[in-house]
């Protein structure tokens, strides 16, 4: 039996509710004083249609929060959960009590809808990442890669995350693990294999990523890597469960230290070190840009690399292929080749899936 979601009614989202019903908006939030919206383009704009910020009063902000923490059976007072967080359908609801927010009640409202916003076509028409580099990360998921997604909040992780999804096999058995469903990898991958474990109060992350390591799937997606959990996350590599992960760091080389600072403990650095190196294969960091054309902020992949420990001469490295968006070929390590070589990919960049979309009647490009 799926868990069923509690949900607020459309007449409680008041002044909110054109917003969350419009397909282009990702996240609402009220300051305490004024209204702001993002949209898909992660263009952030002030709403200053009267008709809708005068329903905007404290008592709607009072009765909202009153609502959305009564959904998740909890009160909201100045000593008693100041901060509240709740999911509801699709959406990820935080808000902040005017006893710590000095401008008022804020409120986050962070759409997570089960749909894959990146797909090939798009990757390409909207200059999210050159031809090449989309054959390169479709081989990297087929060759059984451990990525690591990263960048600053909004940049969409998460969304480069489920569109490489589309390139793992229907047979190879998936478990997610996250707080809050952002991932929706049964809903955007319908027909293939797959565990979803929810992390709450009595379900921690570490404990998720310990039962993952029992589970023995082919590969586990943890939405964010954000404490302790790092260490099971390693363990998941270092034991053969090829994994995705997000996190937040401006350079992919920067990886492995965040994950080194996570860790429950430094006893023992260098084999930590070592371990991550060893384990994490692929690092890719997306980041927002101006289109000079258009005038619009777009997203985009500014950078790949790819880890490696090397036992011989016991050194850890990392080889950046992308940089500032531009794919540098010769810059493949030669072990990334091979690990493609025995999953059967003899060119790193082609790759069937993906040609079949884009090129299906073009001659084939490399």
């Amino acid at each position: 039996m799926e868990r069923k979601q509690k949900e607020l009614s459309d007449l409680q989202y008041g002044p909110f509710l054109e917003f969350i019903k419009d397909d282009l908006i990702t996240d609402v939030d009220y300051n305490g004083k004024e209204l702001w919206v993002r949209d898909t383009n992660n263009a952030r704009c002030k709403v200053v249609n009267s008709n809708i910020t005068n329903q905007i009063t404290e008592k709607f902000i009072e009765d909202f929060s009153i609502n959305v923490a009564t959904l998740i059976g909890k009160n909201f007072t100045p000593t008693d959960n100041n901060v509240i967080e709740a999911e509801t359908g699709t959406l990820r609801i935080t808000i902040i009590h005017s006893s710590i927010a000095m401008t008022g009640t804020c409120i986050c409202i962070r759409k997570t809808p089960p749909v894959q916003r990146i797909t090939v076509e798009s990757a390409i028409e909207n200059h999210y990442c050159e031809e090449k580099v989309l054959y390169l990360l479709a081989n990297c998921v087929r060759a059984k890669l451990n990525m690591v997604f990263c960048g600053e909040p909004g940049v969409g992780k998460t969304e480069c995350a489920k569109f490489l999804t589309s390139f793992i096999p229907k047979e190879e058995k998936v478990v997610t693990v996250e707080d809050t469903s952002e991932i929706h990898y049964r809903e955007i991958n319908p027909g293939k294999d797959c565990v979803e474990l929810h992390v709450n109060e009595y379900f921690s992350y570490k404990k998720a990523m310990c039962t993952v390591l029992r589970m023995m799937p082919n590969r586990v997606m943890l939405s964010e890597a954000r404490s302790v959990e790092s260490e099971q996350l390693v363990e998941c590599w270092i034991a053969g469960i090829t994994g995705f992960a997000t996190l937040h760091t401006d350079d992919i080389r920067k990886i492995p230290d965040r994950i080194l600072s996570m860790m429950p403990t430094r006893e023992d650095a260098d084999r930590l070190e070592n371990d991550v190196y060893t384990g994490l294969n692929v690092g890719i960091l997306l980041d927002m840009r101006l289109n000079e054309v258009s005038g619009k902020q777009e997203r985009y992949i500014r950078q790949v690399g790819f880890f490696d420990r090397d036992i011989k001469h016991n050194k850890n490295g990392c080889v950046m292929a992308v940089y500032q968006g531009k794919l540098m070929e010769d810059m493949i390590p030669e072990y990334i080749r091979e690990k493609m070589h025995k999953a059967g990919i003899e060119n790193p960049f082609f790759n069937k899936d993906v040609y079949d979309i884009l090129c299906h009647d073009k001659e084939k490009p490399f």
